[in-house]
């Protein structure tokens, strides 16, 4: 290709572009008038200074590390279960495949901002005898390129829209590990629940067992009637009946453990067979201020993304208002054996031949705005005005039910402290009423039902006592739920613009 011939192709590209330039800023200006006026919503919630539930067990100031707020219950069991879970979740496997589907959507958004080349290459061969002998082979390439340039920030918009979904899956990863660990902790405190209230009840049953005993003798020596008997063996028996209903409910607590850790059902009934203490509570605890916790809350920090996701794609269906503008082009080189030659043409197409060799290309550049619609243009910004309108909603939703989340859990954890303090009180006095009842009834000095009233309170109060100890713990395992913990920072790195890291 020739200089000259290379400088009237670098002129018709100028020209091309100028005109496309003119005839957009037409176009914009015809727009001005049926301009759509968009105001994204914005959120109005504000965070409260304190904790309005905290109490004299709580402190308010910075939590520090919550990542692993499991180990404070110092159970190394629940700490194994919940590394398990952590691998072999199926929700938390479906959450990471979400998330890497996410990063291949914001890259393809980034790639579609950038031209497309694509190649071709042939080749094809003759031979002649009509007058002699003659053979040819002949190859081709051909070189195509496109681009849609950028110009109103449509493709801008929606890499910022795919970078912000970016950010709410990894956030919805986080959410989904956050709401895994309390509920293995909360199954694994009930599971130890109902192995101590078991215990509570066979030893009982022992109990109970030997007072059937004292009085069938005492009838047989004719110091009672047969009636004390009954009573004895009535009660003996409704104790018996509360044991299967706790196996039952162990065993199933031990499934629902297998299944939130990717096993099946029955697959840790050796490591949990053996029975151990409820997790105890801390009797004090620090809580971080509102703000802090807003922060920290992954499903919080899902539903502010989703603001960003949804105002970009709002501005992304603006931009659907202006010009889009397109350019391409394409190089073909033919070539007999023995020659070469190279022709480049943009804006036009140049041909040059020799021997050998034909050289060809040609380029394009097009505009294109829509005049009249009848107002679809309109209608998408108003959907999605509403669009963005409901994420600013869920986002308001969402805090004030994390605010929520954490002053019931705190009233919880408070009042389960007083409880558990009456109820030990109350347990140890009934205990104590239930051996004075069975000495005296021994002595003869007392009547039988009041060795039944006594053993069913200490039954009773037992009991309650296992339910409050799981309950205290529960609240807690919830409040750490609501405070955002059980998530690292940097497990899913997400940079606005860049991909994260692999988690």
């Amino acid at each position: 290709m020739t200089a000259m011939s290379k400088r009237r192709a670098r002129a018709l590209l100028r020209t091309m572009l100028r005109t496309m330039s003119i005839v957009a800023l037409l176009a914009s200006a015809l727009l001005c008038s049926g301009c759509v006026r968009m105001r994204p919503a914005q959120p109005e919630i504000v965070a409260p200074p304190s904790w309005s539930a905290a109490g004299p067990d709580t402190v308010q100031s910075p939590t520090g590390d919550l990542s692993q707020w499991w180990t404070r219950l110092g159970d190394p069991v629940l700490s194994d279960l919940i590394a398990q879970a952590l691998k072999k979740n199926t929700s938390l496997r479906t959450a990471r495949a979400n998330l890497r589907e996410a990063r291949a959507e914001r890259s393809l958004a980034a790639a579609n901002r950038f031209p497309t080349v694509t190649g071709t290459v042939s080749g094809s061969g003759s031979e002649s005898n009509s007058s002699g002998s003659s053979a040819g082979n002949t190859f081709s390439a051909e070189l195509d390129a496109s681009w849609d340039p950028d110009v109103f920030g449509a493709k801008r918009q929606a890499l910022r829209a795919a970078d912000a979904d970016l950010a709410t899956s990894a956030a919805d990863l986080q959410s989904t590990q956050v709401a895994l660990i309390a509920e293995i902790a909360t199954d694994y405190v009930d599971l130890r629940s109902y192995q101590t209230r078991l215990e509570i009840a066979r030893r009982n049953e022992a109990s109970q067992a030997e007072t059937l005993q004292l009085t069938e003798w005492r009838a047989q020596a004719g110091l009672v009637s047969s009636i004390d008997v009954e009573q004895a063996r009535s009660n003996l028996e409704q104790t018996r009946a509360t044991i299967p209903t706790l196996e039952t409910s162990a065993a199933q607590s031990k499934h629902e453990l297998s299944v939130l850790l990717g096993l099946s059902p029955g697959a840790l009934n050796p490591q949990l067979a053996a029975t151990a203490p409820i997790p105890s509570a801390p009797d004090t605890l620090t809580v971080g201020i509102p703000a802090e916790t807003l922060r920290q809350r992954p499903d919080v920090r899902a539903a502010e993304r989703k603001i960003v996701a949804e105002t970009a794609r709002l501005w992304q269906k603006d931009a659907a208002r202006y010009p889009t503008f397109s350019l391409s082009g394409s190089f073909i080189l033919e070539q007999l054996l023995g020659g070469t030659a190279l022709g480049v043409v943009t804006g036009s197409t140049y041909t040059s031949l020799t021997a050998d060799t034909t050289a060809t290309g040609s380029g394009l550049g097009s505009i294109t705005q829509t005049f009249f619609d009848r107002g679809r243009i309109r209608q998408q910004i108003d959907i999605q005005n509403a669009v963005q309108e409901q994420a600013v909603i869920s986002y308001e939703s969402t805090v004030l039910t994390a605010l929520k989340d954490v002053e019931n859990a705190l009233v919880s954890f408070q009042n389960s402290r007083q409880r558990l303090e009456a109820l030990n009180q109350a347990s140890e006095a009934a205990r104590n009423a239930a051996q004075l009842a069975h000495n005296r009834y021994s002595a003869g000095l007392i009547d039988f039902q009041t060795v039944l009233d006594t053993e069913r309170t200490a039954l009773t109060i037992e009991d309650s006592v296992a339910q409050t100890q799981a309950d205290r713990t529960t609240a807690l395992i919830q409040l750490y739920k609501a405070l955002g913990g059980g998530w690292q920072a940097d497990a899913t790195i997400v940079t606005p613009g860049k991909q994260g890291n692999q988690t």
